[in-house]
Formats: C-alpha cells, sequence, structure tokens
C-alpha cells in the first residue's frame, strides 16, 4: 500500500497564461510529488508580455477559502505569493495564526517578471510586521530584498545585509536570490538560524524565465512537505528550477515561461 500523501498548499495570484501564480504552483507540485491545493488572493489578467489589469480577491472571501481546505483537509507546507493589499495579509496571517502549518514558505512578490507591480507600500510593511515571523523561509529576489531593505542590493555583502535584515522580522530563515547579479555566475545564499550557505551555478543564458520564483518557492514548499530538511529543500528547489528554465519551450511573445515538465537529461 501506498504511503499518506503529502500536500501542499498555494495562497497567490492567479496566471491566466499558466506559468506563475497558483497555476504555476500547481503544476510544480505536480511534478514535486504531492497534492497541491490553492487559496487565490488576486485575479489577474496577464501574459508573457505583461499584467494588463488585477481584480483583488475580497479578504473575507480568503480567508474563507483558507478555512474550507483548514477544515478538511491536511496542509504539511504551505507558500504564499501575490498578497497585494494589507487586509489580504491580515486575513491569511488570522487564519494561519490559528492554525498554523508545519512550514511556511514565503515568496514576497512585489513586481511582475515583466515589470508590473504587484503590491502596494501598506501592504509590504504588513507583510513585514505579520506575515515574516510566521515564516520558516522568505525567498526575496534582488529587487525585493532591495525595497525591504531600503537600498540597492547588488553583491553578495548586500545579500548577507538583506538576509540579516528579514530574519531579524521574525523569519526563521531567508534565501536571497541572486539571480540579477551582474556575471556569469549565479550564487543564492540562505541564512538558517546563524548559519550561511551559498550555491554558485554557471547563469543560464535564457531570458524565459516567467514564474520561476514562483517555482522555487512552490519546490522549495513540496521538498518541505515531503521531509527533506530545509538545506536539501533548497538544493531541490533549485535544481527543478534550473532544469525547467534549460528545458524552457517559447510559447507566447514575451518572457516566456520556464518548462514545470522539465525532466532529468
Amino acid at each position: 500500500m501506498p504511503g499518506p500523501m503529502r500536500t501542499a498548499l498555494t495562497i497567490a495570484g492567479s496566471d491566466p497564461s499558466g506559468g506563475a501564480g497558483v497555476q504555476g504552483d500547481l503544476k510544480t507540485f505536480h511534478a514535486c510529488g504531492v497534492y497541491g491545493m490553492a487559496v487565490l488572493t488576486a485575479l489577474t489578467a496577464q501574459n508573457t508580455t505583461g499584467v494588463s489589469s488585477v481584480h483583488d480577491v475580497p479578504a473575507d472571501f480568503v480567508r474563507a477559502q483558507l478555512d474550507a481546505v483548514l477544515d478538511d483537509l491536511p496542509v504539511h507546507a504551505a507558500k504564499t505569493g501575490m498578497l497585494a493589499k494589507a487586509a489580504v495579509i491580515e486575513a491569511v496571517v488570522a487564519a494561519l495564526g490559528e492554525r498554523p502549518v508545519p512550514f511556511l514558505v514565503v515568496d514576497p512578490v512585489m513586481v511582475a517578471t515583466s515589470g508590473d507591480p504587484l503590491i502596494n507600500d501598506e501592504a509590504v510593511g504588513r507583510m513585514v510586521e505579520l506575515l515574516f515571523p510566521l515564516a520558516t523561509v522568505v525567498t526575496p529576489n534582488l529587487d525585493e530584498a532591495a525595497r525591504l531593505l531600503g537600498r540597492p542590493v547588488r553583491d553578495l555583502a548586500g545579500m548577507h545585509a538583506a538576509a540579516q535584515w528579514i530574519r531579524d522580522r521574525g523569519a526563521q530563515a531567508v534565501l536571497v536570490k541572486g539571480g540579477h547579479l551582474a556575471g556569469g555566475e549565479v550564487t543564492d545564499l540562505l541564512l538558517n538560524g546563524g548559519q550561511l550557505h551559498e550555491w554558485r551555478d554557471a547563469r543560464i543564458d535564457t531570458d524565459h524565465t516567467h514564474g520561476s520564483g514562483c517555482a522555487l518557492a512552490a519546490a522549495l514548499a513540496a521538498s518541505l512537505a515531503k521531509g527533506l530538511s530545509l538545506v536539501d529543500a533548497v538544493a531541490c528547489a533549485r535544481t527543478f528550477v534550473r532544469r525547467g528554465l534549460e528545458q524552457a519551450v517559447v510559447l507566447g511573445k514575451g518572457r516566456n515561461p520556464l518548462n514545470h515538465l522539465a525532466r532529468p537529461e
């Protein structure tokens, strides 16, 4: 008999083009071998070229979705993505504060791959104040780290400073993603408790990166749900994303998505 199914929940916005948001997260969960669930926080009209419109889901309905899942199903790990309004963040925090999940990956989504803004300043403040203290790990890219820190993050020293700043706000761990660093090498930095871990890889020459941040956070949540340590979960998630970037296919007219169905070659 097979063992019990492991589960992961995404709390994020919708991407009708399928590359990011809950659609990308659910593909990632499936590819990583966990049962995926989704709570929608916003509806977007977007594709590979950009975001043309956003419709926020009311905070009370976000809470109703969360309650419906948590009342019925086990949640072995969760991840948050687009949380555009302070009221939505407060609703998520209230629900998870009453019924904590074992692992929470917070992807502080602020700007789409296309450059379109996805969160206002009030929501950023509430995320830092309320959501970060619940996080097992926060996963900012360099632009998000810079907005949180209040100054540019352009090198490894800046990544260290941003990771420490976020951890000082209550997060258990911080993974700063260095994909936007200059040069031919990509460095990701994990501050886990008092320990620093770094991963360095040759840059993949592609602009098919739509949804890559969502995929990393979702793969990380799936790996934690399956019982991996945080360090091993980060390594597994990075492998998933790199494979998806290496095997990305052209589907749209802009920044195309990574390949969630990529397999080892």
